[in-house]
């Protein structure tokens, strides 16, 4: 065999921050640890804001999303091995199941046993209403606790920030997400509790460093809503 070839990557990161403040009688008459409801609510919320990051960030401070590397996207010649392929949906304002198995069997065969589909609910309730040639649904729901439903066979995953379904939208992707796009997360959520800034408050200052991008454009693709 050839002898591997080895390249750097340059990631963009970031910093997400809040500075919630509750008052001393506040955290000393609630029925309720305050301290954990404000720190645990401030995390879910930067999970939801990296969510959004690691689909279409643009390096600036954030994450390189993975949506920027498609073909013709603002990052879609900054990897050295390519771009994210595009796979057109057979449709130019919706999904079709040729274009979806189509996506399927362009994936090399390498990827395929981890890949899945990435799209939201608006797309999945669009893909819900396809049928194979025997008018069978290609979305079948999963009766097993712990497994997900699929489509064509693969594990479907929901992505709340993907684009709806519309011309010229990258509405899905399939692949294998880990072999894919690289997350970066610097040290973790830290917190610092100060009660001297703003008297009567105390301040909860909660701050995360996170990053990414794109390590294997070749264990992806992405299907686009054009014919």
């Amino acid at each position: 065999t050839s002898t591997p070839q080895f390249t750097s990557l340059a990631f963009g990161l970031g910093e997400i921050y809040a500075n919630a403040a509750a008052s001393q009688q506040l955290l000393d008459d609630s029925e309720i640890n305050i301290d954990s409801w404000l720190t645990g609510e401030i995390e879910t919320e930067f999970a939801r804001q990296e969510g959004i990051a690691h689909l279409s960030g643009d390096g600036t401070n954030k994450p390189f999303g993975i949506l920027t590397y498609v073909t013709d996207a603002a990052q879609a010649a900054r990897h050295p091995w390519g771009d994210i392929k595009v796979t057109n949906s057979g449709h130019a304002t919706l999904f079709t199941t040729d274009g979806l198995v189509t996506a399927v069997y362009e994936l090399p065969a390498m990827y395929e046993p981890n890949a899945k589909f990435f799209l939201n609910r608006s797309s999945l309730g669009a893909i819900r209403k396809l049928k194979d040639g025997q008018g069978n649904y290609i979305w079948q729901p999963t009766y097993v606790a712990g497994q997900p439903s699929t489509l064509i066979g693969r594990p479907v995953v929901d992505v709340p920030d993907m684009p709806n379904v519309g011309a010229g939208n990258i509405a899905a992707l399939f692949g294998d997400m880990r072999e894919t796009y690289l997350i970066v997360d610097r040290i973790g959520v830290r917190i610092l509790r100060d009660p001297y800034t703003n008297k009567p408050y105390i301040c909860f200052y909660v701050t995360k460093r996170t990053g990414g991008g794109v390590q294997n454009p070749d264990s992806m693709k992405a299907i686009k809503i054009s014919v």
